[in-house]
């Protein structure tokens, strides 16, 4: 058997590759491809934890080893680093979040010969997996599918279909139903006593193209960053897993070093900014209004500490000038990147730069731009919230000078 049978690496969407360049799905480093065609496991091809997989579409590699997965999320960012051509950073060892800590999750239910199904889409098509066990789930999510079923199963509370996202939050869960209706007094009824008796943080329904309705709240829903509470708006964004969070705040934090004055850049609800205000000044700019109104609530605990600005970055990014007030500067884009706020950045003179990325392509691509605007890559430390999945973040330090 050659070398050229043997699976060598983990492609970007979770292909095993051989060394002669073929993709075998559902393989792992150390497996062959034997002369029949069949796979020979290697000792990093393990049994998988969940009796979904690999039909359900939440995870994609529960047949890798801890040890191989843990590469996995390390490569997606060195090999991305490669592709740009940058080259002498040291990329850290992979922090990768537990199963079952998942604090927020988007489900599908469906309603199938007269029975609801609920789970997340299956791979490569609209069907859904029933879910009957998740070793992804936080267990207080998993917990409330079975009674969802139940709920759902109503007269004339879902039609064909229903959107499900569930948020742990200081509170307990915070349950958001999309196009799920409240229509009559049996059906509100049997919401609100649903939200009691599973002790729901909030529930909330949801529709297109109408406000989101909150028909249960004994009090207001908060996440906490830094010990600091603030309200979070249904629906809103919040880090996959508290441990994975922890593992960004904390690499933020050494990037950002004894900075006295930091700006926080597409600062959603302050996971960065509260988290770093103790002891320094920190600004923070956000589009979102209903986020930035949360994030605001929490700065006001801390005064003095933490100043807060309604800010497009893509149609008004800071400019060199402002950048420049600041000792270090923190960037958490959306998944495509900050292309033109990092073309200000390269222009600019801070000292110091921490990037947070949940794509490793994007942030190859505008560190590209930073390095050659004068900044070096010291650091990129890999983070694997969505376990088992072939979503990776990332947090990139930069000084200059």
């Amino acid at each position: 058997m050659s070398d050229a049978d043997l699976i060598i690496r983990i492609a970007a969407k979770g292909d095993g590759v051989t060394a002669d360049g073929r993709h075998v799905p559902l393989s792992a480093p150390g497996d062959r491809i034997g002369a029949d065609g069949t796979l020979l496991p290697g000792p990093d091809h393990v049994d998988p934890p969940c009796i979904h997989f690999p039909t359900c579409g939440g995870c994609q590699l529960q047949h890798l080893s801890d040890a191989a997965f843990t590469t996995y999320v390390r490569d997606r960012v060195a090999g991305a680093l490669t592709g740009q051509d940058i080259a002498d950073v040291e990329v850290a060892e992979a922090h990768v979040s537990p199963p079952r800590s998942r604090r927020r999750a988007a489900l599908k239910a469906v309603r199938v010969d007269g029975r609801i199904q609920i789970g997340f889409t299956a791979q490569g098509t609209n069907s859904i997996v029933d879910m009957q066990m998740c070793e992804l789930l936080h267990p207080a999510l998993f917990d409330l599918v079975a009674p969802l079923r139940k709920l759902l199963s109503r007269d004339g509370v879902m039609g064909r279909s229903a959107g499900i996202v569930m948020t742990l939050v200081d509170q307990g869960v915070d349950l958001l139903l999309e196009d799920v209706k409240s229509e009559g007094l049996a059906a509100a009824e049997a919401l609100t006593r649903f939200a009691e008796a599973q002790g729901l943080a909030r529930l909330t329904l949801a529709e297109r193209d109408v406000p989101p309705m909150t028909v249960w709240e004994p009090d207001p829903a908060s996440v906490s960053f830094a010990g600091i509470p603030v309200h979070l708006p249904p629906g809103a964004f919040l880090q996959a897993t508290a441990d994975g969070e922890a593992a960004l705040i904390a690499e933020v934090a050494a990037g950002v070093g004894d900075a006295a004055t930091v700006a926080d850049l597409f600062a959603g609800l302050g996971t960065f900014a509260l988290s770093l205000a103790k002891g320094r000044k920190t600004y923070a700019a956000e589009a979102s209004r209903d986020m930035l109104m949360a994030l605001k609530q929490g700065g006001d605990r801390m005064p003095g500490r933490v100043f807060v600005e309604h800010r497009d970055l893509f149609r008004r990014p800071l400019i060199p000038a402002e950048l420049n007030r600041f000792g270090a500067i923190v960037l958490d884009p959306p998944r495509a990147g900050a292309r033109e706020q990092v073309a200000q950045l390269a222009e600019s003179q801070a000292s110091r730069l921490v990037y947070v990325s949940c794509n490793p392509s994007s942030f190859a691509r505008d560190a590209v731009t930073l390095i050659a605007g004068g900044y070096r890559l010291e650091r990129v430390k890999p983070v694997g919230q969505f376990r088992w999945s072939t979503h990776v973040e990332l947090v990139g330090t930069f000084s200059r000078g």
